[in-house]
């Protein structure tokens, strides 16, 4: 059992350094490849960057031509808006740019180097591009989108044309150059891994992978979709988050507008290292086992033979010997051990007496204690015995029966409180093992029922729940029955005890209401009674369950109930609190450990 527990153990040891392996060469790789692409970004980015800022410079030159001063001071004339265009279109042309256009203040296009196209600029209207209104204030304009003519994407650079041609004077239009992006999407798919160019709000609009574009890294918020819309930025695209994380990446910041050129290194090639390593692994441990494992059996045959050659040489000496000697060292052994045993019963049944004595000891020295007010608490049953009795006796000589019945009457009712009082006591000090399962809501009703008329006497409203099913009364039954371990008898006197306390305690209020609950709480049952008096004082609370510690005036009581009560839950391993009610009252929880059987039963609530 053991060699098989340890074969077991190194089976799994062994698979554990294989998966730590493979775990280790995926991190490996993982951080390789981060690496790797942030050294390709450092050299992508620049390109980037680079052909962005090549043609920066291009409008800004542009708004000096005579031409473009020309046609905005006379937009009328035909002529010069003819040479306006056959300039923008040349330089166009040798510029190796998207197209070239010019618009006045109002951002309508009197020129542009598409004008003999069909989905020429000429005569559209660009005000809501942000680029012209950056332009219009003698600021350049960089903007990127999908134009709203030819639905193709561009990098739009504007400036302002300045009236007399000198710079700070009054503009008077914008120039704008387009310049499209989309041959670097035909370099990056030449790359394994993912390339992405996203905007300041994370849409992406390059990328190598085509189901990328014009989806957002997370979900946009609403005012940044309302300012997409309002520029139309990337129109006809209903941007959306991706579908699925593409997962780690590394990122560089490119240009003036927030930009981030993003790398996704390819997963694989992690998968790949990780199932190399793992395999690595696996072989090296592979041939550690067979080669200890060779030695091992080498080792353990050349043992066996050296032993067994000795064996037989020693057999014939020594086996008588061996013998005797063994036989009295077992005979000692026995009787060591007989007399340890003998020790340790001997010890074990005094520390039982022991723990016994002193468990009734402290009950006891409770009783001691107590003495002093069971005696001022009999005086009274008996001093009204003695009192009834001569009345009775006068009664009778008078021939008064009903009189004499009823004071008869009084004589009962004192001497069953005094053999109340009495049995509390010797119950509180009865060493009691009848310890079974108990159905707390069965409890808790034979409780109420047998309060029910002293409640019904004093006027008090008596609410029960022991959960859900019918509504809950004194002879209401439960769905799922909660069992705690303990004696019934004890619980309900706890509960009676409780319930009689409630019911003193609402004696002057105005609203004479008590409750009782019975629930399921964390593989516990608890019975929570509740009322509506004037609370807990808080120098009271201190010592709520101390022995003959009272609030009541002289004849309602020992002050020995919560005390008894508490002793009693205690001995089931169970727990009694009381606190104040936010609205007025006070409350007392009778905690009690549940069954196994009960604990696995689905919760009441």
């Amino acid at each position: 059992m053991r060699a098989k527990l340890i074969r077991v153990l190194a089976l799994l040891g062994a698979a554990a350094a294989i998966a730590a392996a493979g775990w280790a060469g995926m991190l490996r790789a993982q951080a390789d490849l981060m690496e790797q692409g942030r050294r390709q970004l450092e050299l992508m980015a620049p390109d980037l960057q680079s052909a962005m800022e090549k043609y920066e410079t291009l409008p800004f030159v542009l708004g000096f031509q005579p031409d473009l001063i020309q046609a905005l001071a006379s937009p009328t004339d035909a002529n010069a808006i003819a040479r306006l265009n056959q300039s923008l279109q040349t330089i166009q042309q040798q510029a190796k740019v998207g197209a070239i256009y010019m618009m006045d203040r109002t951002g309508l296009t009197l020129g542009a180097s598409n004008w003999d196209q069909p989905l020429g600029f000429v005569g559209k209207n660009f005000s809501y591009r942000p680029y012209f209104n950056e332009a219009l204030h003698g600021r350049a304009g960089l903007f990127y989108g999908i134009g709203t003519s030819t639905s193709e994407a561009g990098y739009f650079i504007a400036q302002p044309v300045y009236r007399n041609g000198t710079a700070g004077g009054p503009v008077a239009g914008v120039v704008v150059a387009k310049i499209s992006l989309a041959d670097f999407e035909q370099t990056w798919r030449s790359s394994e891994h993912a390339i992405a160019l996203a905007d300041r709000h994370g849409v992406i609009f390059l990328s190598n992978q085509p189901q990328w574009r014009y989806r957002s890294l997370q979900p946009l918020g609403a005012a940044t979709m309302e300012e997409l819309a309002r520029t139309q930025q990337y129109m006809g695209q209903k941007v959306a988050p991706l579908s699925e994380h593409p997962g780690q990446f590394v990122a560089r910041p490119v240009g003036r507008l927030g930009w981030q050129l993003m790398l996704f290194p390819a997963q694989t090639r992690v998968v790949r290292a990780g199932l190399l390593w793992a395999l690595a692994a696996f072989l090296l441990l592979s041939c550690a086992a067979v080669s200890g494992w060779a030695l091992h059996q080498r080792r353990r045959r050349l043992e066996e033979r050296n032993e067994s050659r000795q064996a037989l040489q020693q057999a014939a000496r020594e086996l008588d010997s061996r013998i005797v000697e063994r036989t009295q060292q077992l005979r000692e052994t026995n009787q060591d051990l007989e007399n340890k045993y003998a020790r340790l019963k001997a010890t074990e049944q005094m520390l039982r007496s022991t723990q016994n004595e002193l468990v009734q000891a402290g009950k006891l020295a409770m009783l001691g204690q107590m003495a002093a007010g069971v005696t001022h608490e009999l005086n009274q049953p008996l001093a009204a015995i003695r009192a009834f009795a001569d009345n009775a006796r006068t009664f009778l000589q008078r021939g008064q029966p009903a009189q004499a019945e009823a004071n008869l009457g009084h004589i009962g009712d004192a001497s069953a409180r005094m053999g109340a009082i009495i049995a509390q006591l010797k119950g509180f000090a009865r060493k009691d093992e009848s310890i079974c399962a108990v159905e707390l809501s069965k409890s808790v009703r034979a409780s109420a029922f047998m309060m029910e008329s002293e409640f019904r006497r004093h006027g008090v409203a008596l609410a029960i729940d022991t959960g859900p099913g019918p509504a809950a009364s004194a002879g209401g039954a439960d769905a799922a029955p909660l069992l705690v371990a303990g004696d019934a008898v004890r619980i309900e006197q706890v509960l009676i005890n409780l319930l009689r306390n409630a019911l003193d305690a609402v004696e002057d209020a105005p609203q004479r209401q008590v409750s009782i609950t019975l629930e399921r709480v964390d593989g516990h049952a608890e019975v929570r009674i509740s009322d509506s008096g004037g609370g807990i004082p808080e120098q009271v609370a201190a010592h709520l369950f101390e022995p003959f510690y009272t609030t009541k005036p002289s004849g309602k009581g020992l002050g020995l109930g919560l005390a008894i009560s508490s002793s009693i839950v205690q001995a089931m391993n169970g727990q009694l609190t009381a606190h104040n009610l936010p609205g007025g009252g006070a409350q007392f929880v009778l905690r009690l450990p549940l069954q196994p059987e009960s604990t696995n039963a689905s919760h009441p609530h």
